[in-house]
């Protein structure tokens, strides 16, 4: 039974992987497709600095960081970090992706609650994902040398928090998603409204900022497929611990 389980797991873990690997290329291929200069010819910096100063914000500073596409936002360090091919870029792509990280500063601004709740899930994220399989380890000794003698389930309730625990990576995904996706709308708006693209290049900015909201999409369906292969083990776990 377990094998069965273990190649149903194995073929969906290789379908997201495909997909995960689908979805890099169309950023990649989208964000090169669209790395031509734009009617204004603001760079990423410019687009980052125009957009802070026409929305009041005065208190986030723009910075570079080494990569490619690795650009975010540190809210601890009131910082937008762009990447080195964001920056200096002038291209419709580059300052798509500018204006989206600028998405993620407004939500904060704003009180977006996703990006309220997925600051929240951070620390507590890392937390259970270090907790989570020592609690089912813990469990499982727990039911075999005493939990099963005395018919009580301690054991076995107590790794069913260790899974909660691991599963908070995947609720932590979930959340991400609709946040990624308001960011991206918010920046759209914004570059329009602030005449940095025209109405023109709105779509082909559009293009790269769905290309790239596939990847979390591609990180949600990995996730939920690693949480269910855990899920799985440790009920199988706890299943044979008790006809042994």
């Amino acid at each position: 039974m377990y094998f069965e389980y273990y190649i149903i797991f194995l073929l969906l873990i290789l379908a997201c992987a495909a997909f995960s690997g689908w979805a890099s290329m169309r950023v990649h291929s989208a964000y090169s497709k669209y790395n031509i200069p734009n009617a204004s010819h603001m760079t990423g910096y410019d687009t980052a600095v125009r957009l802070l100063n026409a929305n009041g914000v005065f208190d986030v500073s723009v910075g570079r960081v080494k990569g490619s596409l690795s650009d975010h936002f540190d809210p601890k360090r009131q910082v937008v970090n762009l990447s080195e091919t964001t920056y200096g870029n002038d291209s419709v792509a580059a300052v798509a992706v500018a204006a989206h990280e600028i998405g993620h500063v407004m939500q904060r601004e704003k009180g977006y609650i996703p990006y309220k709740i997925r600051t929240v899930l951070v620390p507590i994220t890392n937390f259970g994902s270090r907790l989570a399989l020592p609690l089912v380890l813990i469990g499982l000794l727990i039911d075999l040398f005493v939990g099963f003698n005395a018919q009580n389930d301690v054991g076995f309730y107590l790794a069913m928090v260790g899974v909660v625990l691991y599963g908070l990576s995947t609720l932590f995904m979930l959340v991400t998603l609709p946040v990624e996706l308001d960011a991206s709308r918010r920046a759209k708006k914004m570059l329009v409204e602030e005449g940095i693209l025209t109405e023109e290049e709105k779509r082909p900015a559009g293009k790269v900022l769905s290309a790239a909201a596939l990847t979390y999409v591609a990180s949600l369906l990995t996730s939920l497929i690693y949480f269910l292969r855990f899920f799985v083990w440790v009920l199988m776990l706890f299943g044979r611990s008790r006809r042994d």
